[in-house]
């Protein structure tokens, strides 16, 4: 996958029938949902005062569902087969829509109102079982630009489903062009769900606990077990509420700001879902087809620096009241505007897309959608409190739209603070991308040859006071650096690798004590299954040439057998981090990137380990070209 793009899936049977199956379900949710709304407001089937009510109704009936059976669902997508779920998710979609049909022809408001419950409930059973699949039918290096095209699709499934309402609402005989529409969708879905590969069940012996409220309790609780992972589904969740808020105020932002022509909403909901498929997008290109989570602080700082030029933008902007679309478009003093709501969302999929995967990736594979069910859950929580957030700030403390929209800026600048002082692993990597994608471009070979799961050493040849945070980005799994002392606290890294939880060492001589903890702590890391990575050598060469491997290697694996995998740093050599010709970062530097290439080599089992073999293979993949 690495040689191609992400749409290349799109050509793979094993996901392009899940992405027509999903994109066609957010399709189908919209047209049938923004068809109600329509017929609620303008369609004289109800009074104005239950109009009024009703729409409000229609957003909490869709969402309680995801409250109250999420959980559930998550637990049945990890006991079934999820292909065949799928079929009978998209069966009962089906179902609901020939009743909405029935309905929609009837003009009966309140039958619909109930489908519209039903409707939540099979989207809250498919949500879990949609992201759990895709681990299962995708490579590692093919999950993030599987899930940007889902979250491509999604979005402009979103947005079409919305146009596609208000164009059928319009048509002479409307109600039959809907009931047709929905009913039509929803068997597309259901053949399109018909080629989905199989994908086996993670838990097949789960029993499933049907009591919506202790479940959902466990299910929380479950989530909250990896750090990482759960702070993602908050991270997740936020974006969420970014979204709602945006997406919620657009109407009535058109009606005060834009001079109230309903053109104008929708192209205000056509930039914030086309940027946020083309930010997805992105991702792929950006992360280097695998989960890179460095590339999520720039996508929350870019959504906070374009919403609070929103803020500002708004005092530039020119409108006539009633203005259509077009003219809109065609006078450049509103193209600030439109840039910035573009970039705003674009920079919501750089921020959202690798965290999905990391929940995909991170999650144990036993209850993989119980755990995206909990995701699911505070989505549907943070979607809730946006409205109430905004019903607070304008309706009773009376704040413009314009100072609102001032406030998410800075508000997701608070949030992103906080996760990124929870899991500092968002700041570190996002520093070593950083470093790779500018002074440094760095080639590998052989990373497969790395464990995805459970403990392994990685050994490789030490050039430079950066070597580590190389490796590290080069690599998804987290790595447990054991270095000498003297680089673990130089001033301006100290940081960097008190975050990617260093291992400081040193010679007994020097200090005893700190050694024999050393040691201690790799066994520990070893024994919870991490990755450990060591630089036999001790130091950093001094003629660019691979030093002794000192004998620290054959206790650690003596120890703590597990495979060691021998690594070599190439490109390196005469960068400002390095000793050519005087102390690292003492001397002028002599070019300001390199190109640097990562090789590692078969795994040895324990028992052929040895310091000398290791430097071997090591100056073995040395000399290796990386293609």
């Amino acid at each position: 996958m690495s040689e191609h793009s992400q749409f290349s899936l799109l050509s793979k049977r094993r996901f392009l029938p899940y992405f027509l199956t999903q994109a066609l379900g957010a399709f189908n949710d919209n047209l049938y949902k923004n068809a109600l709304l329509l017929m609620i407001a303008f369609g004289g089937v109800v009074s104005h005062e239950d109009s009024a009510l009703l729409t409000n109704l229609a957003a909490g009936i869709f969402i309680l569902p995801f409250f109250l059976f999420s959980p559930i669902a998550g637990q049945i997508a990890d006991k079934m087969e999820k292909s065949q779920l799928i079929r009978w998710v998209k069966g009962l979609e089906v179902l609901i829509m020939l009743l909405a049909a029935v309905s929609i022809l009837a003009g009966n408001v309140w039958g619909l109102m109930a489908l519209l419950f039903l409707m939540g409930l099979q989207s809250a059973i498919f949500g879990p079982v949609k992201f759990a699949l895709l681990p299962q039918h995708l490579s590692q290096d093919e999950l993030v630009g599987g899930n940007a095209l889902v979250e491509m699709g999604t979005f402009i499934a979103i947005l079409a489903g919305t146009i596609c309402a208000g164009v059928l609402f319009d048509f002479d005989d409307s109600r039959y062009w809907i009931a047709s529409g929905v009913v039509l969708f929803a068997v597309f879905g259901l053949f399109s769900s018909r080629f989905i590969p199989q994908a086996a069940a993670n838990d097949p012996a789960l029993s499933i606990n049907w009591n919506p409220f202790t479940e959902l309790a466990n299910t929380i609780k479950q989530a909250r077990e990896n750090r990482a992972v759960f702070l993602s589904i908050v991270a997740i969740s936020w974006f969420w509420f970014i979204g709602a808020s945006y997406l919620t105020q657009f109407p009535n932002f058109s009606k005060e700001y834009l001079g109230g022509s309903t053109q104008l909403v929708t192209v205000l909901l056509t930039l914030f879902s086309l940027g946020v498929a083309a930010g997805s997008l992105v991702c792929e290109k950006l992360s280097g087809h695998k989960v890179e989570l460095g590339i999520v602080p720039i996508g929350s700082v870019g959504m906070s620096v374009f919403g609070l030029d929103l803020w500002f933008a708004i005092d530039q902007i020119q409108v006539v009241e009633g203005m259509t679309a077009m003219a809109f478009i065609e006078n450049s003093a509103n193209w600030r505007l439109m840039v910035d709501i573009a970039l705003l969302s674009a920079f919501g999929g750089l921020f959202v897309v690798p965290l999905q995967a990391l929940i995909q990736q991170r999650s144990d594979d036993k209850n993989r959608a119980q755990i995206i069910a909990a995701n699911n859950v505070l989505n549907a929580l943070f979607m809730v409190v946006s409205a109430g957030v905004g019903i607070l700030l304008l309706a009773v403390l009376e704040m413009s739209i314009g100072d609102y929209f001032l406030v998410l800026a800075i508000l997701n600048l608070m949030v992103a603070a906080y996760v990124y002082a929870q899991v500092p692993e968002f700041v570190l990597r996002f520093f070593i991308w950083m470093l790779s994608h500018t002074l440094y471009r760095v080639s590998h070979k052989g990373l497969d040859n790395i464990p995805e799961h459970g403990p392994a050493v990685l050994v490789c040849n030490h050039v430079s006071y950066v070597d580590a945070l190389l490796i590290a980005g080069t690599y998804q799994r987290p790595i447990r650096f054991v270095m000498d002392k003297t680089i673990a606290q130089m001033p301006g890294l100290k940081t960097f690798f008190k975050l990617a939880k260093t291992i400081p060492i040193c010679s007994p001589k020097a200090d005893a004590e700190l050694y024999e903890t050393a040691f201690k702590r790799i066994k520990s890391e070893l024994d919870d299954g991490e990755l450990v990575c060591i630089f036999p050598e001790g130091k950093l060469t001094q003629d660019g040439e691979v030093d002794e491997f000192k004998k620290g290697i054959e206790r650690i694996i003596a120890e703590t057998p597990v495979p060691v995998i021998p690594m070599a740093l190439d490109g390196l050599w005469g960068s400002f981090f390095s000793h050519k010709d005087g102390h690292a970062l003492t001397t002028k530097p002599k070019r300001f990137w390199s190109k640097v290439s990562l090789t590692a080599g078969a795994a040895v089992e324990p028992q052929q380990v040895s310091a000398d073999d290791l430097r071997q293979r090591v100056l073995s993949l040395k000399n290796t070209e990386v293609k």
